[in-house]
C-alpha cells in the first residue's frame, strides 16, 4: 500500500484526528481540477502548468496545485457541448449525469478563472483570446456570471472532448475542509496563454514535473499526495498525447492517516502510477 510522510500543519491535524479515535470527517465538497500539459524540452518531454497557493489559504496553504476548485451551483446551468455528453461522463465516473455535467463544467470554468485558458470554441477550433475575457473571469469569480452564460453570450461551445479523466481522490477525514475531487488532463490549446492573474496564488508557471518532484523529495516544495501521484504519472508517460487520454477504470482513493514510529504517514489504496 503506497504511503507518504506528512509534516507541518497536515501532520498536526492527522495526529489530533488519531488521538480523537478517528472520527468521521465533514462531508466532502465536489470539486474538479485540471492538469494543463504541453510538450517541452525537459528530461521527460513535458511541462505542466501549476499554481502555488498563498500561505493564507484555508485549504492547502503554500502547496503546489493544479488549477481547480469546488463545484458551484451555477455549474448546473445548461451548455452546448462538443465531445462526450453528460451520460458518457456519468458512465465513466459512476455518478448521475447531472453530477457529471457539473463536474466537467466546473473543470473548464476553474481553469479559465485561474489561468485564462478557455477550453471552448467550435467543433473544429478552440476560441482565440478576446479583450473581454479578463472582465468575464472577474465576473465568474464574483459569481455574477455563470460559465454557461459566458459561453452562450459568445456563441461558444464547451470542448468536453479536450478533457480526459485521470483520477478521483477524496480528502482524508482528518482535514476540516474536504473535497471529493476529480482530476482531468488537457493539452494546452494553441494560441492561448496561461497566466498568473489569480489572487489565490503567489506563483503560477509552467514547471518541469520531474524537477518539482525532486524539490518535493528534498523538502523544498510542498504538495499533497494526489498531486505527487499525477506528476509521477506524467513523468512516466511516453508523450503528452499518451498522458491526455481517459484512464479506465478510475478508482476512488481516500488517504488514511496512521503513525509509523514518530512520523505521520498517509496510506492509499488503488493509487497505482
Amino acid at each position: 500500500m503506497p504511503e507518504v510522510v506528512v509534516r507541518g500543519a497536515l501532520a498536526e491535524s492527522a495526529r489530533a484526528w488519531l488521538a480523537a479515535g478517528r472520527p468521521t470527517g465533514p462531508p466532502p465538497r465536489p470539486a474538479s481540477t485540471v492538469m494543463l500539459v504541453r510538450d517541452a524540452e525537459t528530461p521527460c518531454g513535458t511541462e505542466v502548468f501549476m499554481l502555488r497557493r498563498v500561505s493564507s489559504m484555508a485549504f492547502a496553504p503554500s502547496m503546489w496545485v493544479f488549477p481547480g476548485g469546488g463545484v458551484d451551483p451555477r455549474d448546473a446551468g445548461a451548455s452546448d457541448w462538443v465531445g462526450p455528453e453528460p451520460p458518457a461522463w456519468a458512465a465513466r465516473m459512476e455518478v448521475p449525469a447531472a453530477t457529471a455535467a457539473e463536474l466537467v463544467m466546473a473543470a473548464a470554468r476553474e481553469v479559465f478563472e485561474e489561468t485564462g485558458v478557455l477550453l471552448a470554441g467550435s467543433p473544429t477550433a478552440v476560441a482565440a483570446p478576446a479583450a473581454d475575457w479578463p472582465a468575464a473571469r472577474e465576473a465568474l469569480v464574483a459569481r455574477e456570471l455563470s460559465f454557461a452564460e459566458f459561453l452562450a453570450a459568445r456563441g461558444l461551445r464547451l470542448r468536453a472532448d479536450l478533457l480526459a479523466l485521470q483520477d478521483h481522490w477524496i480528502t482524508p477525514e482528518f482535514e476540516p475542509r474536504r473535497y471529493d475531487t476529480w482530476f482531468f488532463a488537457a493539452v494546452m490549446p494553441q494560441g492561448q496563454i496561461a497566466d498568473d492573474a489569480t489572487s489565490e496564488t503567489d506563483l503560477a508557471e509552467w514547471v518541469d514535473p520531474e524537477r518539482l518532484l525532486a524539490q518535493a523529495e528534498a523538502g523544498e516544495a510542498a504538495m499533497l499526495p494526489p498531486t505527487v501521484t499525477q506528476l509521477r504519472r506524467l513523468v512516466g508517460a511516453s508523450s503528452v498525447a499518451d498522458f491526455v487520454r481517459h484512464r479506465e477504470p478510475v478508482p476512488t482513493i481516500m488517504p488514511v492517516a496512521d503513525l509509523r514510529g514518530e512520523d505521520v504517514v498517509l496510506r492509499t489504496e488503488n493509487a497505482g502510477e
